[in-house]
């Protein structure tokens, strides 16, 4: 089996191009709303940075989960989910606003808002700058390092095929899911959660992960499709691999709706005053309707779409879902995330959709970049030959 086959198409570029232009206009839209309205670009950059995190964070995770359970569809996105994840460093850099701006973001920043809350002074043993900067160089330092040693060693079994290189790659990610969960877990705490210190959820973290699995693997089958339509991936991606996506897009879907659910029920039934004014503030102002958006478009179309075999089989139509997903998936974070910037009731504000454009923008090219920089395909990976062949009883 000789490498050509596996090298990226041209096409490529033009895609890379093109998003590289976009990125860099709604960044400097952005920074031209920065100067105009500081409060609102953070709030506005907040959204577009967890959303844009999330197809890095989700490639690593299901980079590790491929490694984990092996597996024909696993193989055959390998390559998109290790791309992404190599966006991670940018991720950190791309962070760098949020940190300047954490006193304008987060009330619990705010020394004399401290001073005069009785429950702001008792957390601010944890919610507190130093900490908040020291966890976050933790957070990437660790996203980081598992996306260096697993891309690493994937492109040393490319060139050597060395079979410890594959257990190596397994036995890190058994620990590194761990790692993740418990570091995107506190993650999802200091930067969505501390929004409105005075509430907290144990499901919080929960949802930020399925989240994050739901757009990695989205973005993941987006790719798939777009590189299935023209040499040399046309004759890698089979009716059976998509099968396979489909079914996986599914799943990880009702695992978001199961968790969102549950948190609600939990909160809901408890009765607790310092936990029902979060939905509260998200039942009244418009707010209601993005939630019932999310019922209808993040789970009941999904489920309609995704639960027929023949759509699950026709490439164009689950790559039509994927990025239907991505869209409920910055309204899911803008249902999360935007009562805190709006308290007064439902508004978009053109930073929201400048600053998602252009973080967007730029991740796509990076990624791109990422993806034509390696064979499209683990060349040597033992399960190669299998995945190649497509699922079997399809």
């Amino acid at each position: 089996m000789h490498d050509a086959p596996y090298t990226p198409p041209v096409s490529l570029d033009l895609l890379r191009r093109r998003s590289l232009i976009i990125g860099i206009a709604g960044l400097v839209a952005s920074g031209a709303g920065a100067f105009i309205n500081p409060n609102q670009f953070l709030h506005s950059y907040l959204l577009a940075f967890l959303l844009w995190l999330a197809a890095a964070l989700g490639g690593l995770a299901l980079t590790m989960l491929q490694h984990m359970t092996g597996g024909g569809w696993g193989v055959v996105l390998r390559r998109i989910f290790e791309a992404a994840a190599r966006t991670l460093p940018w991720m950190a850099v791309f962070f760098v606003p949020i940190a300047l701006g954490a006193t304008r973001l987060y009330p619990w920043a705010d020394a004399a808002r401290v001073a005069a809350d009785r429950q702001l002074t008792e957390k601010a043993l944890y919610l507190n700058l130093p900490f908040f900067y020291a966890r976050a160089v933790l957070y990437f330092a660790v996203w980081c390092g598992l996306a260096w040693f697993l891309t690493r060693w994937s492109a040393e079994q490319d060139e050597t095929g060395a079979p410890d290189l594959q257990r190596r790659m397994r036995a890190l990610s058994a620990l590194g899911l761990v790692v993740y969960a418990l570091t995107m877990t506190f993650a999802s705490i200091d930067w969505g959660m501390s929004l409105e210190p005075h509430w907290f959820s144990t499901m919080y973290g929960f949802l930020f992960i399925g989240g994050q699995a739901l757009m990695g693997l989205s973005v993941a089958i987006v790719m798939a499709r777009r590189l299935s339509l023209e040499p040399p991936m046309s004759g890698v991606f089979k009716v059976g691999h998509f099968h396979d996506f489909g079914k996986l897009l599914f799943a990880f879907t009702m695992v978001w709706a199961y968790l969102s659910f549950s948190q609600f029920l939990i909160i809901w039934s408890a009765n607790l005053p310092e936990e029902i004014p979060w939905y509260i503030h998200r039942m009244h102002g418009g707010w209601e309707a993005i939630g019932i958006g999310l019922m209808l478009f993040h789970f009941a179309v999904p489920f309609v779409v995704l639960v027929n075999r023949k759509t699950k089989r026709n490439s164009a139509i689950l790559a039509g879902m994927a990025l239907w997903m991505i869209a409920v998936r910055l309204l899911d974070l803008f249902y999360i995330l935007g009562p805190e910037a709006y308290p007064g009731g439902l508004r978009i504000h053109w930073l929201d959709v400048s600053t998602v454009m252009g973080l967007g923008g730029v991740w796509v090219a990076l990624f791109v970049g990422h993806l034509k920089g390696r064979p499209l395909l683990p060349l040597k990976d033992p399960e190669l030959a299998s995945a190649l062949r497509g699922p079997e009883g399809h």
